[in-house]
């Protein structure tokens, strides 16, 4: 066998090198691809099965005391636009129907209503539902009530419905439910936070956004049936409730009067 020249042999040896270094090369980069773990520096929850992820999600809520919980509620009484902060003893916030606008304020069993002039100015105190002009009465009345926190008295017909929209743990239960058989969907960013969801029924039994990070707290709720987006924010965040002053309210009576929202 004749030997290469020392030059050749050398030049040879560079070309063999060359192939064998990027085969080296690629097999590390893919054995560094293959071994990365998607749920590093998070808390976990992505690892697990679905229905454990929900269970997780729920246990943060309900040992949470304090949310804040905004976007659209659709149910058969009409669309609802809710921006509400909530604790165990209370809340505050608006809620948007079709028709208007109002704020809610409520101390333990003590529920206030704050709205604007056209919110009573078209009150139906007949409750007949009939969408008539304001008399000058009426007017009059609803201006002394502009922007005032009016207390609702606990035996009026509006005080179950209105307190609803400020119970943290009745809303929890009621819009956090998963229909169907679960499964584990795409991760997500809600709020510049990673999340994991989590469908019912392949998305049709409604979406669940959970955090990747900290406590496994819900962050977004994409109800059955396209009935609302509900993002839920500052959990466990402490804020100040406190009935409002004298100067801040108004004394309606035993029962407010009716409203077409």
């Amino acid at each position: 066998m004749t030997a290469l020249p020392p030059a050749a042999a050398a030049r040879a040896a560079r070309r063999a090198a060359l192939p064998v270094a990027l085969c080296m090369g690629l097999a590390a980069a893919l054995t560094a691809c293959a071994g990365e773990d998607p749920d590093a520096g998070t808390n976990g929850v992505g690892k697990l099965e679905a229905p454990a992820i929900e269970a997780k999600a729920k246990a943060a809520a309900n040992a949470a005391q304090a949310v804040r919980l905004s976007g659209t509620l659709v149910s058969k009484g009409g669309t609802y636009k809710l921006n509400m902060r909530l604790k165990k003893s209370g809340g505050i916030g608006s809620v948007t129907t079709k028709n208007s606008t109002f704020e809610l304020l409520r101390v333990g069993d003590a529920l206030y209503l704050k709205a604007d002039t056209a919110f009573w100015a078209h009150a139906d105190s007949d409750g007949d539902g009939a969408s008539e002009p304001p008399s000058k009465e009426d007017t009059a009345a609803a201006d002394k009530l502009d922007d005032m926190y009016v207390k609702v008295p606990e035996d009026d017909p509006s005080y179950k419905q209105l307190r609803g929209f400020t119970e943290m743990d009745v809303l929890l239960e009621g819009l956090l439910g998963l229909q169907g058989k679960l499964s584990k969907g795409d991760r997500d960013t809600i709020g510049g936070v990673r999340t994991i969801k989590v469908l019912g029924s392949e998305g049709n039994g409604g979406t669940l956004d959970v955090s990747l990070k900290g406590t496994p707290y819900p962050l977004q709720f994409a109800r059955a049936g396209g009935a609302g987006v509900l993002t839920l924010a500052d959990w466990d965040e402490d804020f100040k409730l406190a009935p409002p002053t004298k100067e801040e309210s108004v004394d309606y009576g035993r029962e407010l009067p009716r409203t077409s929202n």
